[in-house]
């Protein structure tokens, strides 16, 4: 009968729980989809620099 390879398997393990960290910092990263929806379900509306929080333009950005 063979002998168990336990360096194989420690190998195993080790490259499995740094491919889970990884993909733990890489979704972190990313943000999860929850954080751009409201507290309804409904999404966030996107804000820019030329709108003011009253949704009329900036007034230095008349034509």
């Amino acid at each position: 009968m063979a002998t168990p390879n336990y360096s194989y398997e420690k190998r195993q393990k080790e490259l499995a729980k740094k491919r889970k960290k990884e993909d733990k910092l890489k979704r972190k990263g990313e943000g999860r989809p929850d954080d751009e929806l409201t507290e309804d379900g409904a999404p966030k509306p996107e804000t820019t620099g030329d709108v003011q929080q009253s949704g009329m333009p900036a007034a230095d950005s008349a034509p």
